[in-house]
């Protein structure tokens, strides 16, 4: 029996389509959700009334508004994943310099969900939100290896993109690297989705003991040199004990986070 609420499924698309691409207008959010325009109108004017939605008068585009920032301020508050690991990604940050993310799985993509940047100017791009590959970069290679099976070849049978001669696009090389994270519990990444970014990444557990989410740190090559790579990667595999003994996920066994 399906216990979806349609109108429910549509407004969130809605809202989701803001995330994605604000300042749209009523035209251009039915092209990107597939709705009518006449849905579209409807749903925007319920969504301004309850104040989770913005209009520009001018402009007759959109964005999410005020209720909306809430919502999401307090869905992060309310996490006991991202309440333990922010305090560990600032001390990591300000101990090498480098930015530290956490990322979540949504489908065959990663997604960022929680950034403390370095304190170094690095030039990185990165942002909460951001969605990538699963298959290139430390935290998405990490969410790749601990995915369900049926995810992981998935993407191996997909068309992967190649971002720069490093990037592993042979599902060969990537089933290997992706045992080769099982076995460690950690990966190392260099210039896969930036040809002078480097990144040292490690799966998060939840309660459950389930792998839910991976952190990474990631700097400019020169922040991360061959010498200082084992170090980094034992604060980072001590933040990850922190975080799972934090969030009560006992079951596993932290000397491989």
């Amino acid at each position: 029996m399906n216990y979806t609420i349609s109108a429910v499924d549509r407004a969130l698309l809605l809202l989701e389509a803001l995330a994605d691409s604000p300042d749209c207008g009523v035209s251009e959010l039915a092209l990107k959700t597939g709705l009518t325009k006449t849905l579209i109108f409807r749903l925007l004017y319920t969504l301004e009334e309850r104040g989770f939605v913005s209009k520009d008068t001018v402009r007759r585009t959109y964005t999410l508004s005020w209720r909306a920032m809430i919502l999401g301020d307090q869905a992060r508050r309310q996490s006991k994943l991202l309440s333990a690991a922010e305090p560990q990604m600032a001390e990591l940050s300000r101990v090498t310099g480098c930015n530290v993310s956490v990322q979540i799985r949504d489908g065959l993509n990663s997604v960022t969900v929680a950034l403390q940047r370095g304190t170094q100017e690095q030039h990185i791009f990165a942002e909460i939100g951001r969605r990538g590959p699963l298959h290139a970069g430390g935290g998405p290679k990490v969410l790749l290896a601990y995915a369900p099976e049926d995810i992981r070849e998935a993407v191996l049978a997909s068309d992967l993109a190649r971002f720069t001669p490093a990037t592993m696009i042979e599902p060969d090389r990537l089933r290997e690297a992706m045992s080769a994270i099982n076995r460690d519990g950690w990966v190392m990444s260099e210039g896969e989705l930036d040809h002078s970014t480097y990144s040292i990444a490690i799966p998060i557990y939840d309660s459950s003991s389930q792998v839910a989410a991976a952190m990474a740190i990631t700097g400019k090559t020169d922040l991360l040199p061959p010498e200082k790579r084992g170090h980094v990667l034992d604060l980072l595999r001590e933040a990850g004990v922190q975080i799972t003994r934090l969030v009560g996920a006992h079951a596993i066994n932290t000397s491989r986070v």
